[in-house]
């Protein structure tokens, strides 16, 4: 089993920048990709952005430029550094963690972003 705690979210005006960070426990050395989701009031749950065990990264179209991911394997920590912020970027977001040898697939309890305009 894999645990996932979120932190850092909060509220920010409209351009400015936000950390968030994702800590595994458990069994950590079998994780694969690590990734963040985000989920709006009324719409449905989307990538963000994901990053392998080795370093690659996938951006949704929609923040490509203005988030970054990045991941400390010795923490076993992933984080999103979002910079440019849009009122659009208001949601709870969400670390997910896979094995995919094991097709098993954790959530973390999410966290608050809030734009304001």
């Amino acid at each position: 089993q894999v645990q996932l705690v979120e932190s850092g979210g909060g509220l920010v005006q409209a351009g400015g920048s936000l950390s968030i960070s994702c800590a595994a426990s458990g069994t950590t050395f079998l994780l694969n990709d690590i990734g963040w989701y985000r989920q709006a009031p009324g719409k449905q749950r989307e990538l963000v952005a994901t990053i392998s065990r080795g370093g690659r990264t996938n951006y949704a179209d929609s923040v490509k430029g203005r988030f970054t991911i990045s991941r400390d394997n010795a923490k076993n920590t992933v984080y999103l550094q979002m910079t440019s912020l849009k009122s659009e970027d208001t949601a709870v977001y969400y670390c997910n963690a896979e094995i995919m040898t094991l097709s098993l697939s954790f959530w973390g309890q999410g966290t608050q972003v809030t734009v304001s305009s």
